[in-house]
């Protein structure tokens, strides 16, 4: 037992040490209550906020990458429906090819059918787009209508493709090949000469020829833009995962267990009480020494 003396209180001061530290604990825990999170300040965990700060930093690197993987899909699955209706003008072609080889067809059945050809070649050159010296004519056409955000999706690039980002981890790159509708079969049905009139016309003997090697280029180009996608679909959903694991794994540095860090408050709390009635006990031990110099 510590000795009471008339100038030092022992008891008092271990006393206030003990409720100094455990206000202090009751004030963190209630921090943590407040604010949700287990690091109020970096001393409480500075290497799980380390941890926390490097995981963060991924997750967003992560999130875009989704953004890039989900702006790709959007690309090849409108190039992937462009391709359908250049398909279907295609098919039209060779429809009125081989229509316009019946003999039983009069001069203006014939003429009919070679102006339906022509607008739809129109409608290839429109849509594909393309420079002169890819596809003949007067003028380039520089504004495709199959294109996405500005991008044209059936020409050619210098890589042989549209390279992105899909992973949170320099290198992690893919590229989706250049589905080139500008060379080939499809770029001698839409080709013109230099005075602007096409090469190819309904009445040719070849014409039908030509437009089933159209198809066959626009089959293949869709089983490119198809495989591309299957690899986006399986980057999103990695991405998805990856995404979720970081977030729980900050969330298991970072955010407070209510359920504990209330019972410790409730334990501080009433430490603190206790202390402070220990602590005004203590302080009354001196009361005893005067008493015993006034008797």
């Amino acid at each position: 037992m510590s000795a009471i003396t008339s100038n030092l209180n022992l008891q008092a001061l271990s006393a206030a040490r003990t409720l100094d530290r455990t206000q202090d604990l009751l004030s963190r825990s209630l921090n943590r209550l407040s604010s949700g999170s287990k690091i109020v300040d970096p001393a409480d965990n500075a290497a799980g906020l380390a941890s926390a700060s490097r995981f963060d930093a991924q997750n967003l690197r992560v999130t875009a990458a989704q953004t890039n993987v989900q702006n790709a899909v959007s690309y090849v699955q409108s190039a992937d429906a462009a391709a359908t209706s250049l398909g279907n003008v295609v098919t039209r072609l060779g429809e009125l090819a081989t229509l316009a080889q019946d003999p039983t067809k009069n001069t203006a059945d014939i003429a009919n059918y070679q102006q339906e050809f022509q607008t739809l070649q129109d409608q290839l050159r429109a849509t594909i787009g393309g420079s002169t010296a890819e596809i003949g004519g007067t003028a380039d056409v520089t504004s495709p209508l199959a294109n996405f955000n500005g991008v044209a999706q059936f020409g050619a690039t210098a890589t042989g493709g549209r390279t992105l980002t899909i992973g949170a981890t320099a290198g992690e790159t893919m590229t989706i090949p250049d589905v080139n509708l500008r060379t080939g079969a499809m770029a001698a049905l839409m080709a013109q000469d230099a005075s602007g009139q096409y090469l190819v016309h309904a009445t040719d003997a070849n014409a039908a020829t030509q437009t089933t090697a159209g198809l066959q280029q626009l089959a293949a180009g869709r089983a490119t833009l198809g495989a591309a996608q299957a690899r986006l679909d399986l980057a999103a959903t990695t991405l998805s995962v990856e995404g979720q694991n970081l977030t729980s794994a900050v969330s298991g540095i970072r955010d407070v267990d209510v359920a504990q860090e209330s019972t410790q408050y409730a334990k501080y709390n009433i430490l603190v009480q206790s202390g402070t009635a220990m602590l005004t006990q203590a302080n009354q031990s001196p009361q005893a020494v005067l008493k015993l110099l006034k008797s």
